[in-house]
Parts: C-alpha cells; structure tokens; sequence
C-alpha cells in the first residue's frame, strides 16, 4: 500500500514535482548515483596496487614507513569500501523501479554478471580486507601479504563485471533477440562474445588506469600536504616519491591509450564520437583542441560556428581514421536518431582530456625534481599537488559522462532505447521524487565519508606530529625490526 502521507505529498506538490519526465527523472536519478558510486568504486580499484605495495614492503623490510602508510590507506580502503557498498546496492535496485522494461528485455545478459560480481569478488574482498584490518597479529606474514592480492583482486575482478555489462550495453554482442510471452527479449547464446564483446578491453584499460591515476593524485595530494608540514617526514616522502613516479607513467599511458580508445569509438559509436567533437556537418573534421563560448547559448549548444576555438584542421578525422586527415565523419545532423546532449559529453570530453595532460604535467614535474634532488622542497610543486589531489575523479567522473550520456538515446546501443527501457508505471512525479531523496541522502552520505576521511588525516598528524617516522622500531606484532 502506498503512505498515506506520500500520496498527500503527491497530491499538493504534483504539479511543481511532475515538471520531469519519467525516463528523465529516471536517467538523472542512475546518474547521480553513479557520479557519487563510481568515486568509492575508483577508490577501490586504484588503492588496491598501493595496499599490496606497501603490505609487501613492510613484510620484506620491517621498515616503520610501509607500516604506517599500510596502516593508513587500508583505513581509507576500508571507509571507501563500506561506502561503496552502501550506494552501489540502490542503484541494482534502480534496475527494476526505474529501468523495468530495460531489464525484462537484458536480464539474461546482465543478471550473470551482476550475481557474480556479489558472489565472487564482493565476498571476496571483504573476507580477506577483514584480515588486513584486523589480523595483522594472528596470521603469518606471507598470509598477511597474500590477503592484500586477494583484496585487491577481489576489487579488480569487481570492476570487471560491472564493465562487462556496460560495454554490452556500447557494443552488444552474443545475443539474439527471441519472443517470450509476447514480450520481445535478449537471449545469451555465446556468453564469451558477450562477456568479452569489442567495447571492454577498452573501458576495461581505461577504467581502470583512470582509477590509479585518481587514487595517485589522493596519495601524493595528502603525502605533500604532511610533507609540507615537516620536510622530514620518511613516511610521506616514501608516499611523495612513488606517488609522482606513479603518476607519470599512468597519466602518459592513459593519453596514449585514450587515444587508440577514440578510433574505436568512432568506429563503433560514430554518433558518441561527433558528439564529442560538436561535429554537425559531414565532411572533414577539426579537433578543438580550446573552446571558448562566445554567449550562454553556446554552453548549452556548442556548434563550430559560435565558438571561438583554437583547433587543428582535419585531425578529429585523421584521429577517427588513423592517419587519414580528410577521413570523412558523419555529422550528428546525417544520424537517423535524435543526439545526445551534445553540450554535456563536449564539455566532459575537453574537462577529462585538459585534466589529463595537467596530470602529466605534474607527474614529469615532481619525477624531474625527484631525479634532481629537492623533492620535497617545491613549494610550488607541493602546493600543486595538493589542489590537485581531488581533480583524478573529477576526471573519471566526466570520462564516464562521455561514456554514458555519449550514447543516448540508446541504453542498449541499436537494440533498446533509453526512452523505451522505462519502467512503464513510473510517473514523473514519482521518479522526481525519489530523484530527490537519492540526491539529499547521497549528499549526506559523501559528507560522512569527507568528515571520516579529515578524521583519519587528522589522527595522523597528531599520532606522528608530523615528524620523523623511526624506521627501527617496529609498529605491529610479526614486523621485524630494520637492519
């Protein structure tokens, strides 16, 4: 039965709330779920390689600075994992309230690899983070090493079935599409065509370098902040010198690779690929490398001809074709489909790919000043670093702006439109609503997590006093003293 007091809430405010359509509602409701989600999901996915480092590290020396900086990020692992949790679960939910029809139609294609994701890697991860929080002083150290590689696998092998779904969903593949109660359905006939279709090693790559490159920016953002504080600091100068190494080589191979990325969504996604570029008109392509809008409209409708650019003439098509500059890209004028919100997945587009080569930037930046000597004493550098620290999700979160709303109208790329996936009893006022609990709680929650989050930075600075970390006395049970 439906509250009394919510059907009176619908009846007073229906007209005010009903201003959204339902597949609207629905979308931006999936969407800043995920947008809150996906910066848990990357907190996982790329400290995982930082935990089993600074796990086998401190097991093979016994130094004081791999136990302390153990010590912290699983904390940090652990807060993003509950966090996690608790706002990817409503979004499984959101399949059925508000994606009925979209589910009826690709449950057997996505419901294998969302079970597995909970069963295997979900479990997983949390038995063996259980042993790295907490079993430190029980186990042997070569468990205590080996739990760290199944915490990380465990959340690597999350991400990809998540990715697994989602690039069906770009390029749907191992299917046919059979009658079942008069309700047309995708049923799975090649599950390793599926599973592995053209679209995931790519997003697999990406995501997932993407979420290194984030959690980098966080380790060498807080690692500068302390060693700002106290330049003799072993403990976060350790943190400062792989962080920035770390984040040279990830951010080069992400340009590199995002580039290879691009031709095959222009071969794959053409009308995704015009988007990101503003290109209407067939023909040869510029790339605007700057865009600047010339009036408010050209925020809202980026077009070639209202805004003032700094572009490279013919090289959207030469990176489109690989090597041809006047390769010929079909403008979104020539699709037969309506575009995606061309403005949303341009500016994404420009925010990830400039956010991109800053992260180059600094890395070649503080590897050089790590190769020269006096690391630890740019200030310039330090301060960077720290301002920086949040613009690797910033970055993530637009990428998948580009990934998602790119492929509008579609939800299942040329099979299902997004449009036609709505639960059909869903009204407008309804899914506004509930848009805006899940905006409210979502709000709170990411909240709790920075508050948590300044606590253990906190605790850390006055624990260490932001000093000299003792790298002779050992921290934990089973660590030998250093030599």
């Amino acid at each position: 039965m439906t509250d009394p007091t919510v059907t009176t809430m619908m009846t007073e405010f229906g007209p005010w709330l009903a201003f959204l359509t339902p597949e609207l509602a629905s979308r931006i409701q999936f969407g800043w779920a995920i947008t809150i989600h996906i910066i848990f999901a990357a907190l996982s996915v790329g400290l995982a390689p930082f935990l089993v480092y600074f796990t086998v590290q401190e097991v093979r020396t016994g130094k004081e600075r791999y136990v302390r900086l153990r010590k912290f990020w699983t904390k940090i692992f652990a807060v993003g994992f509950i966090m996690g949790t608790v706002t990817g679960i409503p979004m499984g939910f959101m399949f059925g309230t508000n994606f009925g029809a979209f589910s009826t139609v690709a449950g057997e294609l996505i419901g294998g690899p969302l079970s597995f994701e909970a069963k295997m890697a979900f479990f997983l991860e949390a038995v063996f983070l259980g042993i790295l929080l907490f079993g430190r002083d029980r186990v042997s150290d070569w468990f205590y090493a080996l739990s760290s590689f199944m915490v990380a696998l465990g959340a690597w092998l999350s991400a990809f079935w998540i990715l697994v779904v989602n690039s069906w969903m770009q390029t749907p593949r191992g299917y046919e599409i059979v009658m079942e109660d008069g309700v047309q359905i995708a049923q799975l006939t090649d599950p390793l065509a599926a599973f592995f279709n053209p679209r995931f090693p790519w997003m697999y790559v990406h995501m997932q370098n993407a979420a290194i490159i984030s959690v980098t920016l966080l380790i060498v953002g807080i690692a500068a902040y302390f060693v700002w504080k106290n330049r003799d600091s072993d403990v976060w100068k350790t943190a400062l010198r792989v962080g920035v190494v770390v984040l040279l080589l990830t951010s080069t191979f992400q340009a590199i690779h995002g580039d290879m990325y691009g031709r095959h969504v222009a071969e794959t996604q053409p009308h995704k690929f015009a988007a990101m570029e503003a290109h209407y008109e067939t023909g040869s392509a510029d790339l605007h490398v700057v865009a600047i809008p010339t009036e408010f409209e050209s925020i809202t409708d980026p077009r070639a001809d209202n805004l003032y650019t700094i572009s490279i003439p013919h090289f959207a098509s030469f990176l489109a074709s690989g090597g041809d500059p006047n390769a010929e890209v079909t403008g979104l004028n020539d699709f037969e489909y309506d575009s995606p919100p061309v403005a949303w997945v341009f500016w994404s587009f420009r925010i990830m790919v400039g956010l991109g080569f800053w992260f180059i930037a600094l890395g070649a930046w503080g590897t050089y000043r790590l190769w020269k000597g006096g690391l630890a004493d740019d200030d310039r550098l330090l301060k960077a670093l720290m301002l920086s620290s949040p613009l690797g999700f910033v970055a993530l979160i637009t990428g998948w702006y580009v990934a998602e709303i790119g492929r509008q109208p579609w939800i299942i790329q040329d099979v299902l439109k997004t449009s036609d996936g709505v639960s059909p009893p869903v009204t407008g006022t309804e899914a506004t609503l509930t848009l805006l609990a899940f905006v409210v709680g979502y709000v709170l929650l990411f909240s709790v997590f920075l508050y948590v989050l300044k606590r253990i930075i906190d605790e850390e600075a006055d624990r260490h006093e932001i000093g000299i970390a003792d790298d002779n006395r050992p921290d934990s049970p089973g660590v030998p003293a250093d030599d």
